[in-house]
C-alpha cells in the first residue's frame, strides 16, 4: 500500500473544546467508536509519542495536523486559521472528515 493510499476514512460529529491549559488551544475530540479505529492503526501510522499524522476537513476547510492521545481517546487540534475560515468556536459542534495514510518511506 503506498501512503497516497488512504489507511482509514473517518467521518464524525464533535463538540469544540477549549484546553485551558499553560498553552490554551481548542479540539474536537473523536468519538469512542472513531478513536477505536485510529487506535488499531496506531503503531502503522504513529511517528512518536502517540501522536499520528491526519488530514481533515471542518465546514469545508481543509488541513493537516496531528491526533494528540488523550485519555484512552484522541483530540483533533483546530488551529486559529481553520476555525476562524470554518467560522467554529468551542461549544460548537462540527463535522469531522478525516484521513490516515500510510507514512511515506524515505
Amino acid at each position: 500500500m503506498s501512503a497516497d493510499e488512504p489507511l482509514l476514512e473517518l467521518t464524525f460529529e464533535a463538540e469544540v473544546i477549549h484546553w485551558r491549559g499553560p498553552s490554551p488551544y481548542f479540539f474536537a475530540p473523536l468519538t469512542v467508536d472513531a478513536a477505536a479505529e485510529v487506535r488499531a492503526l496506531s503503531r502503522a501510522v504513529s511517528y512518536g509519542w502517540g501522536v499520528i499524522p491526519v488530514e481533515a476537513e471542518v465546514g469545508g476547510v481543509a488541513f493537516t495536523t496531528s491526533l494528540f492521545p488523550r485519555d484512552d481517546g484522541y483530540l483533533l487540534p483546530l488551529k486559529d486559521a481553520v476555525r476562524k475560515k470554518a467560522n467554529v468556536t468551542a461549544g460548537d459542534t462540527i463535522r469531522v472528515a478525516m484521513t490516515l495514510r500510510a507514512p511515506r518511506v524515505r
